[in-house]
C-alpha cells in the first residue's frame, strides 16, 4: 500500500483512496464544500509524488506546474508527500472593513493587505480560522477599494456560524482566486443582456451589471432576481437606481409563471445565470425553449454550504 505523508506523519492508505478523504481521516481537516472540484477549497501542496488527477483543469497551468492539487479529486496511487493549505501561510491577510445586514443575508465588505486583481464574475474562498467556504466577489475591480461578498446566514453552518460573529477589523485569510462560466465580454455591447439570479446568486451578477455598465453597454439589460420573500430582494433599490436597466422580482412561488412570460427580444440575447441547482436548471429551461441558444447561456451554480 503506498504511504502518505504530511509533515512528521507517515502512514499507509490503500491503493486508489481519495486524497482528501485518506487526509481527513488521519485528523488533518482539510476543509471543502463541493467535493465537485470547483469551490478549491481543498487545496494541497504535491511536494513528493504525483497523484491520479480527475479534474486537473481545474487549477491554472502554473499552479498545476508547481503541484497544487484538488485532495477531493485526487486518489493516491503511488507513495506522497503533501502539504495541506495553511492560510496563515499561503492565504492573503484581510480584514474587515464593513458589514451590513439585509435580512438573512450578511454583506461583507473586506480590505486585503496587498491589491488583488480579479474580474467581476469570479469567486474567492474565504477563511474564517479553519474554516473555508468559496464566495463570489460582487465588486467592481478597479472602482471599488474593497472585496465585497454576499452570505446567506439563513440556514446554520460551518462557514455562516462564524460570520454571524465578525465585526469591523476582524481578520480573514484569502485563498484561492478562480474564474467561472461568469463574465462579461465586450463583444456583447450591441446584444441583450439577461441576468437571471436566485438569492445570493445575485452577488456575481451585480458585479457583472456594473462592468456592463463601466463598459458603455448598448443593448438591452434585464434582471430577474428569485428570492424567499420580499425582504429576500437585498440589492432591489440599488439596481433600480441603474439607468437602463429593467428589473423583476420573483417569489420563489411565482417563478414558474414569471419564466413563462419570458420572451427574449432577439436570439443575440446573452443569459448569465446563477444560483442554486434547481433555480439555474429552471432558468436555462425556459430560456432554451424561448429560443436563447445553448452557446449564450452562461451559469454558475452554488452548492449549499454545511
Amino acid at each position: 500500500m503506498p504511504e502518505l505523508c504530511v509533515g512528521e506523519r507517515r502512514w499507509t492508505v490503500p491503493t486508489g483512496s481519495n486524497l482528501l478523504d485518506a487526509l481527513n481521516e488521519a485528523g488533518l481537516n482539510v476543509p471543502y464544500s463541493c467535493r465537485a472540484g470547483s469551490c478549491h477549497a481543498c487545496l494541497v501542496h504535491c511536494l513528493d509524488g504525483v497523484p491520479s488527477d480527475a479534474l486537473p483543469e481545474a487549477l491554472s497551468l502554473d499552479k498545476y506546474a508547481q503541484g497544487w492539487r484538488l485532495a477531493c479529486q485526487c486518489r493516491v496511487v503511488g507513495d506522497l508527500r503533501v502539504a495541506v493549505f495553511d492560510p496563515r501561510r499561503d492565504g492573503l491577510a484581510a480584514h474587515v472593513h464593513e458589514l451590513d445586514w439585509f435580512d438573512d443575508v450578511l454583506r461583507v465588505r473586506l480590505r486585503p493587505e496587498r491589491a488583488l486583481r480579479y474580474q467581476a464574475g469570479q469567486h474567492l474562498v474565504l477563511w474564517l480560522g479553519a474554516v473555508a467556504r468559496p464566495y463570489s466577489l460582487a465588486s467592481l475591480p478597479g472602482e471599488d477599494d474593497f472585496l465585497e461578498f454576499h452570505i446567506d446566514c439563513r440556514q446554520p453552518g460551518a462557514f455562516c456560524d462564524k460570520a454571524r460573529g465578525l465585526r469591523v477589523g476582524d481578520p480573514l485569510r484569502l485563498g484561492e482566486l478562480r474564474g467561472g462560466a461568469l463574465h462579461y465580454d465586450l463583444d456583447w455591447q450591441q446584444r441583450p443582456l439577461w441576468l437571471l439570479a436566485a438569492g445570493t446568486g445575485l452577488a456575481p451578477l451585480y458585479g457583472i451589471l456594473r462592468e456592463a455598465q463601466r463598459q458603455g453597454h448598448q443593448g438591452e439589460i434585464k434582471v430577474l432576481h428569485v428570492a424567499r420573500d420580499m425582504a429576500g430582494h437585498y440589492l432591489a433599490d440599488s439596481m433600480r437606481q441603474m439607468v437602463g436597466v429593467s428589473v423583476e422580482l420573483v417569489l420563489a412561488d411565482g417563478l414558474d409563471a414569471a419564466l413563462a412570460e419570458l420572451r427574449p427580444s432577439s436570439r443575440q440575447t446573452v443569459a448569465l445565470l446563477c444560483g442554486s441547482p434547481g433555480s439555474v436548471e429552471r432558468f436555462a429551461r425556459r430560456l432554451f425553449i424561448a429560443g436563447v441558444p445553448r452557446n449564450q447561456v452562461f451559469a454558475d451554480v452554488f452548492v449549499e454550504h454545511a
